[in-house]
């Protein structure tokens, strides 16, 4: 089949065209977040003829993600697969000529200075405010335009921001609310439709920005309640705020801060733990170790799982953990020294 044959019924849509199809075909997008919001974001562009995916996550495919998190299956939660690299071997299967590079690790502000290209547009595919904040200021910084999106319980907002010509995530949201004020998918649940809501408003405004309509970009913040039927675009005449630390004095804290070497992951009873920088980890060497000091030892080309103490413990190639079953990152820090080392 053609690539005009597989886009046809796309391109035959006026504001976007040939040319259009052709500006996404050599576009190069950097998703942050493979979760509810980033397989469907993925789901669609790839779908839609982009040329390059950079799909970064951090966290591994369980059961439970099954509900909302299309591009997974049973066996990949079986196997406790890593998301982005998950992600990618489904994608692949979609579109086998979109270029889709799978960063199964934390992206932090180094990341950004480690990608093979510049992408074309930043899309937010996270369940966290550190995170976001630290896209935005990246966006801002290097004025690539990117798309903010957040779902929980029935509720969503997006945000479409194009650096020098709208108000930032920081603008509107200068502080992240405290985390015990924040709603997770584990305390209020989330449904599929506000995700689909979300990543629908996500991906329009990103074929807009790929394909160089900016002009029909949404200037506001979408909002949406699926349970309640609510459904707005709100703030459309907001102006940049002067005193924003990111596109006012540019100051970006965000990209100044340090990730936390271990950090309680949102909404669940596990703890994501970083090595020390330079610290190095051969996970073959380690899989041996650990037969006579752990259980249910399985290594793959990509992380290596055990079980020790009650934990389960995800360890990937770089020294990264997710340790599954503890309640304090103290208790972590303990458990990924013991069994792990590399710090």
């Amino acid at each position: 089949m053609s690539r005009d044959e597989r886009f046809s019924r796309q391109i035959r849509f006026a504001p976007l065209g040939r040319a259009g199809q052709e500006r996404l075909a050599a576009s190069t997008v950097l998703l942050v977040g493979a979760g509810a919001l980033g397989t469907h974001l993925a789901d669609t562009l790839v779908r839609a003829g982009i040329g390059r995916l950079l799909l970064f996550d951090r966290d591994v495919v369980e059961e439970s993600n099954l509900q909302r998190q299309v591009l997974f299956t049973e066996a990949h939660a079986r196997a406790g697969a890593a998301k982005a690299v998950a992600a990618a071997e489904s994608l692949h299967a979609i579109d086998s000529r979109c270029r889709v590079e799978a960063f199964a690790e934390e992206f932090v502000p180094a990341s950004f200075g480690q990608l093979p290209c510049r992408p074309d547009l930043i899309l937010d595919g996270t369940d966290n405010f550190p995170t976001r904040y630290v896209l935005n200021d990246l966006a801002v910084r290097e004025r690539i335009p990117w798309v903010y999106g957040g779902a929980v319980g029935a509720e969503g907002m997006a945000m479409a921001i194009l650096p020098g010509h709208t108000p930032c995530l920081r603008c509107l949201i200068p502080k992240a609310p405290p985390t015990g004020e924040q709603a997770t998918c584990e305390t209020a649940g989330i449904l599929a439709p506000v995700v689909q809501m979300v990543t629908a408003f996500q991906s329009a405004q990103a074929l807009k920005i790929l394909s160089g309509r900016h002009e029909d970009v949404a200037r506001g913040v979408f909002v949406v309640d699926v349970w309640k039927d609510s459904y707005g675009l709100y703030l459309g005449a907001a102006t940049r705020d002067p005193a924003c630390a990111s596109c006012g004095s540019a100051e970006f804290p965000a990209l100044r801060e340090q990730p936390p070497e271990a950090v309680k992951l949102c909404g669940r009873n596990a703890v994501q733990v970083l090595p020390d920088p330079g610290a190095r980890i051969d996970l073959e060497l380690l899989a041996r170790h650990l037969r006579t000091a752990a259980a249910e030892v399985e290594l793959s080309p990509y992380l290596l799982r055990f079980v020790a103490e009650n934990c389960r413990f995800t360890v990937f190639r770089g020294g990264r953990a997710l340790l599954f079953g503890v309640d304090t990152p103290e208790r972590a820090r303990v458990l990924y020294d013991r069994y792990v080392g590399a710090r």
